[in-house]
C-alpha cells in the first residue's frame, strides 16, 4: 500500500464523507443494534457538525487518490479534543493505516484527547489501547461513561491521553 495521507476535508469532499459515514455507521450498528432510517441513511448529526460548527473538523484518510477513511474531531476551541468518529475501510484495516492516521491527526491538535468506543467492539478496544500506549506510554486512562440520552445502551469506554506540543 502507498503512503497514507490525512487531510482536512473540504466542502467538495462532503459527498465522499457522507458515503464513508454510511459505512462507518453500518459497522457500528453491529454493536448498537441501530437500524437505518427509512431512507437507508443513519443519523449524521456529527458529520453535519463537522461541516457547520467551527469547533469541529472533518478529515479524510487517503491512500493515493482513494479515500480509505474519515476522522471527526470536536472540541477544537476547548481544552480537550474528542475523536467523535474514526473509520477505516475494511480493505486496509490491520495494515497500519489507522495507526498512522491517528498519529497524524493528534499531532495536528496537541493537548488532551478523549476517544470513545464500545466495549463489545473488541477490535476497537485493542486498537485504541494500542494507540494510547503508542502516543502516551503508560500515561493514559480508561473509564466507562453512560451514553447521553440513551440509558438503555451499555456505557461507552473513554480513553484519555495527552499529546505534547
Amino acid at each position: 500500500m502507498s503512503a497514507v495521507c490525512l487531510r482536512p476535508a473540504s466542502v467538495a469532499d462532503r459527498a465522499v464523507l457522507e458515503r464513508l459515514w454510511l459505512m462507518f455507521r453500518h459497522d457500528l450498528s453491529e454493536f448498537r443494534g441501530t437500524l437505518p432510517n427509512p431512507d437507508g441513511t443513519f443519523r449524521s448529526e456529527r458529520l453535519l457538525a463537522a461541516f457547520e460548527n467551527p469547533d469541529w473538523a472533518a478529515y479524510l484518510l487517503m491512500a493515493d487518490d482513494r479515500p480509505v477513511g474519515l476522522a471527526l474531531v470536536r472540541g477544537l476551541a476547548g481544552r480537550t479534543r474528542v475523536l467523535s468518529g474514526f473509520f477505516v475501510v475494511r480493505a486496509v484495516r490491520r495494515t497500519g493505516v489507522g495507526s498512522v492516521s491517528v498519529q497524524q491527526l493528534v499531532m495536528r491538535h496537541p493537548g488532551p484527547w478523549e476517544v470513545p468506543f464500545q466495549d463489545d467492539n473488541m477490535a476497537a478496544v485493542r486498537f485504541w489501547r494500542h494507540i494510547a500506549t503508542t502516543i502516551a506510554g503508560d500515561a493514559w486512562t480508561e473509564e466507562h461513561r453512560p451514553v447521553p440520552n440513551q440509558p438503555d445502551l451499555p456505557p461507552d469506554v473513554w480513553i484519555s491521553f495527552e499529546v505534547p506540543a
